[in-house]
């Protein structure tokens, strides 16, 4: 049983990373480090608790005018967090960076996501739930967005390969969030027996032999003047440029995701 709101009492969580974090409930200032669970703090209802957040955190559009930019993913300003005084640090094991989410653990309570598969998603918005005193919106949410992926039609998998950079080459593998989309999706990753992010070379490309490539606009910002490019390498395939905010966001966008993944192998 969590403690009345009101009374502002501690509570011990425990973070996706298995740290335990002491956060006064429900706390009142709110530093995000992560653009994907800013968004969802907003969706829950949270954006007027939300004191800091990063250069990169665009939804909601208001995020970065009505709190502090503290900086990127992965070089805090910590002046300004100072000046946030936050209660609370929400950030993230692969978007941010340890020494900075060990220097600001020493002064204040930071909660850590660590997510590579939908279920640690859901898990992690109901926590935030949690923590926040938002339950009653986060276990709908987590809800729909369940069952939105439940809901998606099963497909003969389409072989494809997804990237984020160009310059050098590289795509997403196994162990990260996006091939458990595509998997889900009904795409089969060309890259699937590599880990993470790895560099690839054209060579690599053309032995992969996929069907689509799949370009993402983030964090490569990939548009349709790389498509010769690519249809280049790999004649045989279909090139398309894909919402990386919909394959690779953990938080309240994937409300949105299911219908866009179903819409992407059916056209």
């Amino acid at each position: 049983m969590l403690p009345p709101a009101e009374l502002s009492l501690p509570l011990t969580v425990t973070d996706q990373m298995g740290r335990r974090v002491v956060v006064p409930f429900p706390p009142q200032r709110i530093v995000s480090l992560v653009p994907s669970q800013t968004e969802l703090l907003y969706d829950l209802g949270l954006g007027h608790r939300v004191v800091g957040v990063t250069k990169f955190c665009i939804h909601p559009a208001e995020a970065r005018q009505q709190a502090a930019v503290i900086g990127g993913t992965k070089n805090f300003d910590f002046a300004k967090i100072s000046t946030c005084r936050p209660d609370l640090i929400i950030g993230n094991k692969e978007e941010n960076y340890q020494e900075g989410i060990e220097e600001l653990a020493r002064q204040y309570p930071v909660w850590m996501s660590d997510i590579t598969t939908l279920a640690d998603a859901l898990e992690m918005i109901r926590r935030v739930g949690l923590l926040t005193g938002q339950q009653h919106q986060a276990e709908p949410m987590a809800a729909a967005i369940a069952g939105s992926f439940a809901a998606l039609a099963a497909a003969v998998p389409i072989p494809a390969a997804y990237f984020i950079w160009r310059k050098p080459y590289m795509v997403a593998a196994a162990g990260t969030f996006i091939d458990e989309l595509l998997a889900r999706a009904g795409y089969r990753n060309v890259f699937g027996h590599l880990s993470r992010y790895p560099e690839i070379t054209a060579q690599h490309l053309l032995q992969a032999a996929p069907r689509q490539i799949l370009l993402s606009s983030e964090p490569y910002p990939f548009s349709a003047k790389h498509l010769a490019e690519f249809q280049a390498l790999c004649p045989e395939a279909e090139i398309r440029i894909v919402d990386g905010e919909l394959f690779s966001w953990y938080g309240s966008r994937l409300l949105h995701s299911a219908a866009y993944l179903q819409q992407l192998v059916t056209s």
